[in-house]
Protein backbone atom coordinates (compact mmCIF):
# COMPACT_ATOMS: atom_id res chain seq x y z
CA UNK A 1 0.00 0.00 0.00
CA UNK A 2 0.96 3.26 -1.07
CA UNK A 3 1.13 6.00 1.51
CA UNK A 4 0.44 9.41 0.19
CA UNK A 5 2.32 12.52 2.35
CA UNK A 6 -0.18 14.74 3.47
CA UNK A 7 -1.00 18.13 1.34
CA UNK A 8 -0.41 21.08 2.68
CA UNK A 9 -3.63 23.11 3.52
CA UNK A 10 -4.29 26.69 1.79
CA UNK A 11 -2.43 29.86 2.83
CA UNK A 12 -4.48 32.02 4.89
CA UNK A 13 -5.68 34.78 3.56
CA UNK A 14 -8.81 37.20 3.65
CA UNK A 15 -12.24 35.56 5.16
CA UNK A 16 -14.53 35.10 1.68
CA UNK A 17 -17.87 37.70 1.51
CA UNK A 18 -20.78 35.94 2.65
CA UNK A 19 -23.23 34.80 -0.72
CA UNK A 20 -26.44 36.38 -0.76
CA UNK A 21 -29.23 34.73 0.82
CA UNK A 22 -27.10 31.46 1.24
CA UNK A 23 -28.31 30.64 5.10
CA UNK A 24 -31.72 30.97 3.65
CA UNK A 25 -31.07 28.75 0.40
CA UNK A 26 -29.24 26.28 2.69
CA UNK A 27 -32.85 26.18 4.60
CA UNK A 28 -34.96 25.98 1.90
CA UNK A 29 -33.11 23.25 -0.01
CA UNK A 30 -33.23 21.19 2.90
CA UNK A 31 -36.71 21.54 3.76
CA UNK A 32 -37.48 20.66 0.02
CA UNK A 33 -35.02 17.94 -0.56
CA UNK A 34 -36.63 15.82 2.62
CA UNK A 35 -40.15 16.60 1.31
CA UNK A 36 -39.81 15.91 -2.14
CA UNK A 37 -37.66 12.05 -1.06
CA UNK A 38 -40.90 11.33 1.28
CA UNK A 39 -42.94 11.24 -1.87
CA UNK A 40 -42.45 8.00 -3.81
CA UNK A 41 -44.35 9.05 -6.77
CA UNK A 42 -41.40 11.56 -7.39
CA UNK A 43 -38.70 10.47 -9.23
CA UNK A 44 -34.84 11.32 -8.86
CA UNK A 45 -32.71 11.89 -11.67
CA UNK A 46 -29.53 10.57 -11.42
CA UNK A 47 -27.37 13.74 -12.39
CA UNK A 48 -24.19 14.20 -10.66
CA UNK A 49 -23.97 17.57 -8.95
CA UNK A 50 -27.11 18.95 -8.75
CA UNK A 51 -30.52 17.65 -7.02
CA UNK A 52 -32.77 17.01 -9.87
CA UNK A 53 -36.62 15.08 -9.84
CA UNK A 54 -39.63 14.25 -11.90
CA UNK A 55 -42.81 13.54 -11.86
CA UNK A 56 -45.15 12.13 -14.78
CA UNK A 57 -48.50 12.94 -15.21
CA UNK A 58 -48.77 16.58 -12.98
CA UNK A 59 -50.81 18.10 -15.99
CA UNK A 60 -53.78 16.47 -17.16
CA UNK A 61 -54.08 16.50 -21.45
CA UNK A 62 -56.75 18.70 -21.10
CA UNK A 63 -54.83 21.61 -18.84
CA UNK A 64 -51.63 21.18 -21.17
CA UNK A 65 -54.23 22.04 -24.47
CA UNK A 66 -55.70 24.97 -22.14
CA UNK A 67 -52.42 26.24 -21.13
CA UNK A 68 -50.64 25.94 -24.78
CA UNK A 69 -53.61 28.57 -25.95
CA UNK A 70 -53.08 30.65 -23.50
CA UNK A 71 -49.46 30.95 -24.05
CA UNK A 72 -50.23 31.48 -28.11
CA UNK A 73 -52.28 34.36 -26.89
CA UNK A 74 -49.90 36.10 -24.70
CA UNK A 75 -46.56 34.97 -26.38
CA UNK A 76 -43.64 37.84 -26.92
CA UNK A 77 -40.10 37.34 -27.98
CA UNK A 78 -38.43 36.31 -24.26
CA UNK A 79 -36.07 38.62 -22.63
CA UNK A 80 -32.99 38.34 -20.77
CA UNK A 81 -31.18 40.96 -18.82
CA UNK A 82 -27.85 41.26 -20.06
CA UNK A 83 -29.19 40.71 -23.85
CA UNK A 84 -31.61 41.28 -25.79
CA UNK A 85 -33.73 38.87 -28.00
CA UNK A 86 -31.61 39.75 -31.18
CA UNK A 87 -28.98 38.43 -29.55
CA UNK A 88 -29.59 34.96 -30.33
CA UNK A 89 -29.40 33.63 -27.31
CA UNK A 90 -32.85 33.08 -26.20
CA UNK A 91 -34.93 33.01 -29.20
CA UNK A 92 -38.32 31.70 -27.60
CA UNK A 93 -41.30 33.56 -26.72
CA UNK A 94 -43.03 33.84 -23.33
CA UNK A 95 -45.18 35.66 -20.74
CA UNK A 96 -46.38 35.54 -17.29
CA UNK A 97 -50.11 33.94 -17.46
CA UNK A 98 -52.70 35.18 -15.59
CA UNK A 99 -52.68 34.42 -11.91
CA UNK A 100 -55.76 34.93 -10.87
CA UNK A 101 -57.42 32.65 -13.59
CA UNK A 102 -58.48 29.20 -11.75
CA UNK A 103 -56.79 27.10 -14.06
CA UNK A 104 -52.89 28.67 -13.52
CA UNK A 105 -53.73 29.66 -9.89
CA UNK A 106 -54.58 25.87 -9.05
CA UNK A 107 -51.33 24.58 -10.97
CA UNK A 108 -49.56 27.13 -9.26
CA UNK A 109 -51.44 25.92 -5.59
CA UNK A 110 -50.29 22.74 -6.94
CA UNK A 111 -46.60 23.06 -7.48
CA UNK A 112 -46.17 25.42 -3.85
CA UNK A 113 -47.92 22.13 -2.14
CA UNK A 114 -45.83 19.06 -3.79
CA UNK A 115 -42.40 21.23 -3.33
CA UNK A 116 -44.08 22.76 0.44
CA UNK A 117 -42.56 26.23 -0.53
CA UNK A 118 -43.99 29.31 1.06
CA UNK A 119 -46.72 30.43 -2.15
CA UNK A 120 -45.41 34.29 -1.25
CA UNK A 121 -41.70 33.05 -2.49
CA UNK A 122 -43.11 32.02 -6.02
CA UNK A 123 -42.85 34.58 -9.26
CA UNK A 124 -45.73 34.49 -11.48
CA UNK A 125 -45.97 31.28 -13.93
CA UNK A 126 -44.75 31.73 -16.64
CA UNK A 127 -45.17 30.43 -20.32
CA UNK A 128 -43.01 29.57 -23.28
CA UNK A 129 -43.45 28.43 -26.90
CA UNK A 130 -40.80 27.19 -29.44
CA UNK A 131 -41.01 26.79 -32.68
CA UNK A 132 -38.42 25.10 -35.05
CA UNK A 133 -35.27 26.24 -34.78
CA UNK A 134 -35.55 28.22 -31.47
CA UNK A 135 -33.77 27.72 -28.29
CA UNK A 136 -32.09 28.75 -25.31
CA UNK A 137 -28.33 28.66 -24.67
CA UNK A 138 -26.58 27.32 -22.14
CA UNK A 139 -27.30 29.31 -18.98
CA UNK A 140 -28.45 29.40 -15.00
CA UNK A 141 -31.58 30.50 -13.43
CA UNK A 142 -29.72 31.91 -10.29
CA UNK A 143 -28.53 35.40 -10.43
CA UNK A 144 -24.81 36.57 -10.52
CA UNK A 145 -24.65 38.92 -7.68
CA UNK A 146 -22.07 40.91 -8.97
CA UNK A 147 -24.23 42.29 -12.63
CA UNK A 148 -26.09 45.48 -12.62
CA UNK A 149 -29.52 43.44 -12.41
CA UNK A 150 -29.22 42.07 -8.87
CA UNK A 151 -29.78 45.19 -6.73
CA UNK A 152 -33.51 44.91 -8.26
CA UNK A 153 -33.97 41.36 -8.03
CA UNK A 154 -32.27 41.59 -4.30
CA UNK A 155 -35.21 43.63 -3.58
CA UNK A 156 -37.62 42.08 -5.55
CA UNK A 157 -37.40 38.43 -3.24
CA UNK A 158 -33.38 37.92 -3.39
CA UNK A 159 -32.15 35.17 -5.07
CA UNK A 160 -33.39 32.17 -7.06
CA UNK A 161 -33.77 28.74 -4.57
CA UNK A 162 -35.98 26.01 -6.90
CA UNK A 163 -37.05 25.78 -10.70
CA UNK A 164 -40.39 24.09 -11.39
CA UNK A 165 -40.82 23.14 -15.28
CA UNK A 166 -43.63 21.47 -16.80
CA UNK A 167 -43.69 19.90 -20.43
CA UNK A 168 -46.72 20.62 -22.19
CA UNK A 169 -46.51 18.99 -25.19
CA UNK A 170 -44.80 15.96 -26.80
CA UNK A 171 -41.78 17.35 -29.25
CA UNK A 172 -41.31 15.71 -32.99
CA UNK A 173 -37.56 16.26 -32.75
CA UNK A 174 -35.45 18.53 -30.40
CA UNK A 175 -36.11 20.58 -28.02
CA UNK A 176 -34.57 18.47 -25.26
CA UNK A 177 -33.56 20.12 -21.68
CA UNK A 178 -29.73 19.20 -21.43
CA UNK A 179 -28.00 19.63 -17.90
CA UNK A 180 -24.61 20.56 -19.60
CA UNK A 181 -22.46 19.96 -16.88
CA UNK A 182 -24.32 16.96 -15.37
CA UNK A 183 -23.80 15.48 -19.20
CA UNK A 184 -27.79 14.33 -18.98
CA UNK A 185 -30.67 15.73 -21.37
CA UNK A 186 -34.32 15.26 -20.68
CA UNK A 187 -36.67 14.58 -23.50
CA UNK A 188 -40.14 16.68 -23.23
CA UNK A 189 -42.85 14.45 -22.72
CA UNK A 190 -46.44 16.10 -22.01
CA UNK A 191 -47.20 16.67 -18.43
CA UNK A 192 -44.12 15.92 -16.80
CA UNK A 193 -43.41 18.25 -14.26
CA UNK A 194 -39.14 18.63 -13.71
CA UNK A 195 -38.16 20.40 -10.39
CA UNK A 196 -34.40 21.62 -9.71
CA UNK A 197 -32.62 22.96 -6.82
CA UNK A 198 -30.17 25.68 -8.07
CA UNK A 199 -27.95 26.24 -4.96
CA UNK A 200 -25.88 23.84 -3.15
CA UNK A 201 -26.70 22.36 0.23
CA UNK A 202 -24.60 25.34 1.51
CA UNK A 203 -26.74 27.83 0.15
CA UNK A 204 -24.22 28.83 -2.49
CA UNK A 205 -25.03 28.70 -6.48
CA UNK A 206 -24.63 25.79 -7.92
CA UNK A 207 -22.74 25.96 -11.25
CA UNK A 208 -24.03 22.18 -11.91
CA UNK A 209 -27.40 23.82 -12.97
CA UNK A 210 -26.17 24.81 -16.02
CA UNK A 211 -28.99 24.14 -18.49
CA UNK A 212 -30.23 24.65 -22.41
CA UNK A 213 -33.31 24.35 -23.79
CA UNK A 214 -31.80 22.41 -27.11
CA UNK A 215 -32.91 23.66 -30.71
CA UNK A 216 -36.24 22.53 -31.93
CA UNK A 217 -35.87 20.56 -34.87
CA UNK A 218 -39.53 19.49 -36.19
CA UNK A 219 -43.37 20.57 -34.29
CA UNK A 220 -43.48 23.06 -31.65
CA UNK A 221 -42.66 22.80 -27.61
CA UNK A 222 -44.24 24.29 -24.86
CA UNK A 223 -43.55 24.34 -21.10
CA UNK A 224 -44.81 26.40 -18.14
CA UNK A 225 -42.07 27.49 -15.43
CA UNK A 226 -42.04 28.99 -12.17
CA UNK A 227 -39.15 29.76 -10.34
CA UNK A 228 -39.17 30.55 -6.35
CA UNK A 229 -36.81 33.21 -4.55
CA UNK A 230 -35.04 32.64 -0.99
CA UNK A 231 -37.58 34.98 0.40
CA UNK A 232 -41.15 36.55 -0.50
CA UNK A 233 -41.14 37.96 -4.02
CA UNK A 234 -42.73 41.41 -5.08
Amino acid sequence: MTVLAPVPGPVPGPVPAPVPDSQALARLGAKVRARLAANAEIYRVPAEGIELFALGGFLADEECGELCAMIDAIAQPSGLHELDYASGYRTSYSGDLDPHGPLVAGISRRIDALLGIDPTFGEPVQGQRYLPGQQFKPHNDWFYTSEGYWPPEEARGGQRSWTAMAYLNDVEAGGATAFVAAGIQIEPKRGVLVVWNNALPDGRPNEGTLHAGMPVERGSKYIITKWYRSRAWR
